[in-house]
């Protein structure tokens, strides 16, 4: 699950570091010079649909506090007729975090929590394996992304069934594979972390229902929502797709991103999400009210820790330099969608990309090559530059694929049947069922299917078992395996551990005793 699971935003950074850094900045742009852009941006849709396979898109540009242009292209669901409109929904991904950030903002405004807090002094259950880290990690790291430890680590638990206590639970054993504040490292259950922390400071029952009170309501934003039941009800939405020979449609489902909150679990379309980008180009203030102070709001758009030499992450933001003005923007990746959300903060202008496809660079695409043109940059052929990034990493994805070969299940296999223990996830019960071993994890009930590998008799790839509600991730996964584990013996021979190899689901079962 990884290729889904790592394409959250990674793919605008291949665009983002082709660009120069320079002090130079640009004239503030005026709507006509933004209207002129117009043909020639549609144009670019065109081709980004095209180039990526993308089905449907929505875009709005935002310039001195208003929305100057919102216009759909193509269709809601592959294959039928139904067209996405500028009010369409969509899954915003990623680009939920920087709400993050203001509801953060807001409760140290307030005096609730502050920036520098430690986190286990909000939320005891925040445990890492470095008993020091733990202790220093505070409030402004948990969206900072620069704790040091495997990126999108244990992300996947959420399709397996586990629920938001265990998630967060499982940083214990998160491998700290990076320099804590030094190194980048994308992680996304920091952020429910971050989300109870505000819902707590708040007194309200969830991260949601504080974001709703203290940004959307004043905003306005009455369609975002935040569960897969609220955009599958929708009488206008979009459907999501992941991308296989052509693009396949793909289930809503509470696990993926809703089960991750704050990191990523806003539905949301053009009007609202142009009310968000007015309300940070407004400093804080919307309508004429402060929303959230600049002080504070500030502190979101500060660069934390260096991505490449020309891009930095803040609280839920990344910074890049170009030659003529820095923007700040942020991507979001979902089984179905891709979304982009950014803005020139020092030519009070903002874009936001929503489209009906994986994240496979598409948005960022876009949205590069229009910060580009409104500030003068250098002519950059970004949708050519971001589909051939998007074909390398497919096609890297497959070789990784191919170097595990199925085999036959070895003659003694029966010899790896038992009950084995994770002091995380519970017990997993390895059984042998009709010639093929199969993995029930017993505290959700999801089974994994386990495929031998040719070349080791104890290495095997698991994939989820699409039973019940585990169907609607393996449909939106496209079947992949979630992992690759391995039965481990002791100098006896005997198998004693289950140890999990995926970097972002590093988890060891022990043997229980045979009863």
């Amino acid at each position: 699950m990884k290729r889904f699971l790592g394409a959250t935003f990674l793919r605008g950074l291949a665009l983002a570091g082709a660009l120069t850094v320079s002090g130079v900045q640009a004239q503030e742009p005026s709507q006509a010079t933004i209207e002129a852009l117009l043909p020639e941006l549609e144009k670019q849709v065109a081709a980004g649909m095209k180039a990526f396979s993308v089905p449907g898109v929505a875009l709005g540009i935002v310039h001195d506090d208003k929305l100057i242009y919102a216009k759909g292209f193509g269709v809601k669901a592959q294959g039928k007729p139904e067209a996405v409109g500028a009010e369409t929904l969509f899954q915003v991904g990623s680009t939920t975090k920087a709400f993050l950030g203001v509801t953060l903002a807001q409760a140290v405004d307030a005096g609730r929590i502050g920036w520098n807090d430690p986190v286990i002094d909000h939320h005891p259950a925040f445990q890492l394996s470095d008993p020091w880290i733990t202790r220093d990690f505070r409030v402004l790291d948990l969206a900072a992304q620069r704790s040091g430890l495997t990126p999108y680590v244990n992300d996947a638990l959420a399709l397996l069934g586990f629920d938001r206590a265990t998630l967060i639970r499982s940083m214990r054993v998160a491998p700290q594979t990076g320099a804590f504040r030094s190194d980048f490292r994308y992680l996304n259950i920091p952020h429910i972390v971050g989300g109870e922390i505000v819902a707590k400071a708040n007194g309200t029952p969830s991260w949601f229902a504080s974001l709703k009170r203290s940004v959307l309501d004043p905003l306005g934003m009455a369609s975002t929502t935040a569960s897969a039941e609220a955009i599958e009800k929708a009488a206008d939405h979009a459907t999501g797709h992941r991308l296989d020979a052509a693009p396949v449609a793909v289930p809503f489902h509470p696990s993926f991103p809703y089960a991750h909150g704050p990191a990523g679990g806003l539905n949301s379309n053009v009007p609202d999400m142009a009310k968000w980008l007015r309300l940070q180009l407004g400093r804080g203030i919307f309508n004429g009210k402060v929303v959230v102070s600049e002080e504070h709001l500030d502190v979101t758009w500060t660069p934390r820790v260096a991505m490449n030499e020309r891009t930095s992450y803040a609280v839920g933001w990344i910074i890049s330099a170009t030659p003529r003005g820095r923007v700040i923007w942020h991507n979001g990746g979902t089984f179905g969608f891709g979304a982009h959300a950014g803005f020139l903060p020092d030519a009070r202008t903002g874009i936001v990309i929503l489209t009906n496809l994986e994240n496979s660079g598409m948005a960022d695409a876009l949205g590069m090559w229009f910060y580009d043109r409104v500030l003068g940059n250098p002519v950059v052929d970004n949708i050519a530059l971001g589909a051939a990034a998007a074909k390398a990493k497919r096609e890297a994805a497959l070789k990784e694929a191919a170097g595990f070969v199925p085999g036959p299940l070895a003659a003694n296999a029966s010899a790896l049947a038992g009950t084995y223990v994770s002091r995380i996830l519970g017990e997993a019960t390895i059984t042998l069922v009709n010639g093929n071993l199969q993995m029930k994890l017993e505290a959700t009930e999801a089974i994994g299917l386990l495929e031998a590998s040719r070349d080791d008799p104890f290495l095997f790839a698991a994939t989820l078992a699409p039973v019940g509600d585990f169907a609607a991730p393996v449909a939106m996964s496209g079947g992949e395996a979630f992992t690759r584990l391995r039965f481990e013996p002791d100098n006896n021979g005997r198998i004693t551990q289950l140890r999990w190899l995926s970097p972002e689901l590093p988890h060891l079962f022990s043997r229980a005793p045979a009863q």
